[in-house]
């Protein structure tokens, strides 16, 4: 009924209400897969293990192959599996095109790759440009080359302040805590120049106004792309390319959140001078031609936490990125006007440069959105949840990140699931803190607990040690023991589960042809302040935050819900935090 114009609902006393002005038309390029799709991040070391070792493999992917096909998600994104020495879980590269043999071999990700085509499943890969491992053979040729070598131009390397330079070159930040610069010694002993980490001090960041540093990564690109993978998602997207003269700046850079000032404000634009320089756009219009060498539309995606969503919208014009993960939507709180705003906002944004808008509730980043959903600020987004901190209401969580989910899911546009949300789980919030592997945990002296609690490993299996992730029930994290009753084996063909609901939001997403559909807001289905309602193609969603039921309108068949329904006198009513699918009649 729904074709991109005003729809005509009955309510429930026989008066009509129609919807406001349309939002988002249908796209007219289904072809393009990644405008649509929804992309299930698999996080190796947590996803499944083969070796018995403990840590998540490349076979152990391969081994669960069917389980992704069976839920129905159309490509895959693997966060990074290269050799590395692991200081932050794989994004501290040693290799770009090595496979690090705690995850396999090269054969193994070929194995992967041909297995997930077969399937029908494209895989994007994880590329790392803003720094590397200090392990990698440039920047050990750096440190042993000394200052003014051209080995040291390839990265950030500066002289420090003070009399004797013992000061470092600026007062930024690590987004990890502490100081952005660690200083060398040199082979004399003495103490030597200063180099820059954004990250961690073993993750030095390249020099991206360098001809080599450019060169080498567009022969990365081609290094995979040979190889048939479908695109790659980039981390930290907005760096790469700091300002001239690296000037002092007194705000402060988070994940995810983005910048604050001296006065803690946010969204202010421009994340500082060590991120969202217009310098890094030249890079992706580079990446985007190497991409067009290729057939099988290859996509990229960029991780760049940048506000407002119009700067965010520059990173996806039609010569850089395809897509851009929308953190603006995954942090917004709990509150149906301000997803309303939010929503809104974010597909003018990306309508306006002719990009998908992309959606996301969790990542390997952030506290799952079934905890984070069940604070006393719900969708408030804490470094890691560890023992005296605020616990989450797990049931309400949940019962919340599955309407959130259907929600989102009922979206035109891109989204992506992270692994284990399928599942409902919550995050690890009683992990031992002795055992956090997270730089963010140590570097901040233990005032964040990091990112250790949402990279658990999965249950597959209720019955068996480490619930089924390795065949030695080794598991490089421990599980919390409340994890049985979220194992897949648990929920498999149980009706209502949380997997066989997101199983069906993707079988009916696709039915409908939702990810290339329209929006258009509904008025008079509920109060516009206590609910989320819109229309998109033939399914009206709804997801009820207020404290009274939502009565849907007459004509409307369920297709779909987050939670019970109540009928009533022949009305179907959708109670507090619970979303539902109808079929417009």
């Amino acid at each position: 009924m729904n074709r991109g114009i005003d729809v005509t609902l009955a309510d429930p006393h026989g008066r009509t209400t129609t919807t406001t002005t349309l939002v988002h038309a249908p796209s007219d390029t289904a072809g393009e897969w990644w405008r649509h799709a929804v992309i299930y991040q698999v996080y190796p070391r947590s996803f499944a293990d083969a070796s018995g070792d403990g840590i998540g493999d490349l076979p152990g992917v391969t081994s669960r192959l069917d389980h992704l096909a069976r839920l129905g998600v159309d490509a895959i994104w693997l966060s990074p599996f290269y050799r590395s020495p692991q200081a932050d879980a794989g994004y501290d590269v040693a290799d770009y095109r090595a496979i690090d043999p705690l995850f396999g071999t090269l054969a193994d990700f070929n194995e992967l790759l041909e297995r997930a085509h077969q399937r029908g499943m494209r895989i994007i890969v994880d590329l790392v440009p803003n720094h590397t491992s200090d392990e990698h053979e440039w920047f050990q040729a750096a440190l042993a080359a000394g200052p003014g070598s051209p080995e040291r131009e390839r990265y950030m390397f500066r002289e420090g302040k003070g009399e004797h330079g013992e000061l470092p070159p600026n007062n930024w930040e690590s987004i990890f805590g502490g100081p952005a610069w660690t200083r060398t010694t040199d082979p004399s002993g003495e103490p030597g120049q200063w180099y820059l980490h954004m990250f961690d001090t073993r993750q030095p960041d390249l020099n991206w106004e360098h001809p080599e540093v450019r060169a080498e990564f567009e022969d990365v690109l081609r290094f995979w792309l040979d190889r048939g993978v479908d695109g790659f998602r980039i981390d930290v997207a907005h760096g790469m390319v700091k300002a001239p003269g690296l000037p002092d700046w007194h705000g402060s850079v988070s994940m995810i959140d983005g910048s604050h000032d001296e006065a803690g404000s946010t969204g202010a634009g421009n994340s500082g001078p060590m991120f969202d320089q217009d310098g890094v756009h030249d890079i992706y219009r580079a990446w985007n031609k190497v991409l067009a060498e290729y057939d099988g539309d290859r996509a990229l995606v960029a991780e760049a936490w940048v506000e407002p969503l119009s700067r965010l919208a520059r990173y996806v014009r039609p010569d850089e990125m395809h897509q851009a993960f929308n953190f603006s939507f995954l942090s917004t709180t709990w509150d149906a006007a301000a997803l309303r705003t939010v929503v809104t906002a974010s597909l003018a944004a990306n309508d306006n440069v002719g990009a998908p808008t992309t959606w996301v509730m969790s990542n390997h980043d952030t506290v799952r959105h079934a905890s984070r959903l069940g604070l006393l600020e719900p969708n408030s987004r804490p470094n890691g949840i560890g023992h005296g901190d605020e616990q989450p209401d797990e049931e309400l969580g949940l019962r919340r990140a599955r309407a959130a989910s259907l929600m989102m899911l009922g979206l035109p546009g891109s989204a992506y699931i992270y692994q284990g949300e399928e599942l409902g789980l919550p995050e690890h919030t009683a992990l031992d803190d002795d055992l956090r592997q997270d730089p963010a945990w140590w570097r901040t002296g233990h005032t964040e607990r990091g990112r250790d609690g949402c990279r658990v490993p999965l249950p597959w299996k209720a019955g068996e040690p480490g619930f089924g992730f390795s065949p030695t029930g080794a598991t490089w994290l421990p599980q919390p023991d409340s994890w049985s009753a979220y194992a897949l084996d648990a929920q498999k063909g149980v009706p209502g589960s949380t997997y066989e609901m997101y199983r069906e939001a993707l079988r009916v997403r696709r039915e409908f042809h939702l990810g290339s559909g329209s929006l258009a807001w509904v008025d008079g289905v509920g109060d516009e302040q206590a609910a989320v309602v819109f229309a998109n193609r033939d399914v009206l969603v709804v997801t009820n935050l207020g404290d009274e039921p939502v009565v849907l309108p007459e004509g409307a068949t369920v297709l779909l819900a987050s939670g019970d329904l109540v009928t009533e006198d022949g009305r179907v009513s959708v109670p507090t935090d619970v979303a539902v699918w109808a079929r417009l009649s």
